[in-house]
């Protein structure tokens, strides 16, 4: 909240303070996580990488068969991002498949509803984080099948999330049952290992970071060779650079796993260059 400005929400075109949204308990969002979303970035009263995300959104709404018209929900976000009067913040957005009968099937057509809100943040919630670097812990990923499709069903995310938050961390880094490290709970991941920059295919097991695409069009710009080889466990110990991705982290270092430091345990060169050209690019963005 921004002084006495309540935090607002736009719910189906209707603009008002986000504590009078109304669900019904029959929305099968809430009985089911039938619903998707995305999150993106405030930069003095902007959406930081819209068409990316929208994009995203767009593809995840085909793959879960919910019909919405998502250029009208971006001008949904646009209009209550300037009501709002948030210069920096988050604004989320989530369409669920609609309210009906319980029953897992949906057998029929529902009108899906849009949520749109705007948190304001204030300040940078990360600050001088990026530039000391994060520790991180390591946690077995139980997700589902399908990760690249943004989706509410984030228990397994959550779980895993507290269990960093438990260790004193922000962050964990998801294991598969092949000793494959994934992404993390919500951010994506990057390893330098002998020159190279390492981080995991958009596939399936993972969600295509907006934020993680965009450093990896960077890294290629400038030279850097790019291995979408799954890191696995054991290689973290040979790993000189260890960074996140992601749309509120920005890029963020990681200097230790499980308490254990990463090289010298210092935010390294290239994590530091990719971290300088991300914020000028927002600041270009921002003009």
């Amino acid at each position: 909240m921004s002084g006495l400005q309540p935090t607002l929400a736009n719910w189906n075109g209707a603009i008002m303070p986000l504590d009078e949204v109304k669900v019904s308990v029959l929305d099968r969002a809430f009985l089911f996580g039938d619903a998707v979303y995305e999150a993106m970035r405030i930069y003095s009263g902007r959406a930081w990488l819209a068409d990316e995300h929208f994009e995203r959104l767009s593809r995840s709404l085909v793959e879960v068969r919910i019909v919405a018209d998502v250029e009208r929900l971006r001008a949904r976000m646009e209009k209550t991002i300037e009501a709002s009067g948030v210069r920096e913040g988050l604004v989320y957005l989530q369409v669920t498949r609609g309210q009906g009968p319980r029953s897992h099937a949906w057998k029929t057509a529902m009108t899906p509803n849009e949520l749109v809100w705007v948190q304001d943040y204030g300040s940078d919630p990360f600050g001088d984080t990026r530039r000391r670097g994060i520790g991180v812990v390591l946690v077995r990923d139980r997700r589902w099948g399908r990760c690249d499709v943004k989706s509410v069903n984030l228990l397994a995310n959550a779980m895993a999330c507290q269990e960093a938050y438990e260790a004193g961390c922000i962050e964990a880094l998801l294991v598969d049952a092949e000793g494959r490290i994934t992404e993390a709970t919500h951010s994506s991941f990057f390893a330098v290992l002998d020159g190279v920059a390492r981080t995991s295919p958009n596939d399936s097991r993972v969600l295509p970071g907006v934020t993680r695409n965009w450093v990896v069009d960077a890294l290629r710009r400038h030279g850097m060779q790019i291995d979408e080889t799954p890191l696995s466990r054991s290689e973290l110990e040979r790993v000189d650079e260890l960074f996140l991705t992601g749309t509120s982290i920005e890029v963020m270092p990681v200097v230790t796993v499980d308490g254990r430091p990463i090289n010298d345990g210092k935010p390294g060169r290239l994590t530091l260059q990719t971290l300088d050209e991300y914020q000028a690019a927002i600041r270009a963005f921002v003009g």
